[in-house]
């Protein structure tokens, strides 16, 4: 297969994370707007290359208040920082055990984030595209992004954690060349 550019299948792909709250449970949330363009050959993962772009306004961790808290420059500063995106800088290892690493902005700030992954394999769907599929997971410290805000509990400790777990889910796809139809005569 040569190299191709792929699309992000948004109905089969997910953009998710996880934090410690309070100390004593996890909040999950996810964004439900993000893109990508990726290009290269899934079965050549050195020649992979990809830009994701997720936008901030489109957090839900299921409670209004709080992605409202999120969005707020308090946190993710939206209003100053639309997006936070990744850029793909290399891709090692096994279909099983890959090593994925790139470049994570939030607020601004840019650091080197590797995400360990499995490559789920390429097909032709049923109406000619090829995709391919991929997961994916790092764990951050959000204050090497910016993300400071905290409160001290009563009981001692504090009400976010500072490690964040990010998780991607992506089908990607590359449209099948349409058939040329004939010129009317």
């Amino acid at each position: 297969m040569e190299d191709k550019t792929w699309l992000v299948d948004k109905v089969h792909s997910s953009v998710e994370f996880s934090i410690r709250h309070m100390m004593i449970s996890t909040v999950r949330g996810k964004f439900k707007e993000f893109d990508a363009e990726i290009s290269g050959n899934p079965d050549d993962f050195s020649s992979l290359k990809a830009h994701f772009i997720i936008k901030v306004a489109s957090i839900d961790t299921g409670t209004p208040d709080r992605d409202n808290h999120l969005r707020s420059d308090e946190i993710l500063a939206m209003g100053k920082y639309p997006t936070v995106e990744y850029t793909l800088k290399k891709v090692n290892g096994s279909a099983d055990d890959l090593r994925i690493t790139g470049d994570l902005r939030i607020k601004g700030i840019t650091k080197e984030v590797v995400f360990k992954g499995e490559y789920g394999g390429k097909i032709k769907d049923p109406y000619g595209n090829d995709r391919f599929g991929l997961t994916a997971s790092a764990t951050i410290n959000r204050t090497d992004f910016g993300v400071k805000w905290n409160m001290v509990l009563e009981g001692g400790g504090v009400m976010l954690g500072d490690k964040v777990n990010l998780y991607l889910q992506l089908e990607a796809y590359s449209p099948a060349a349409k058939k040329q139809e004939a010129a009317p005569q």
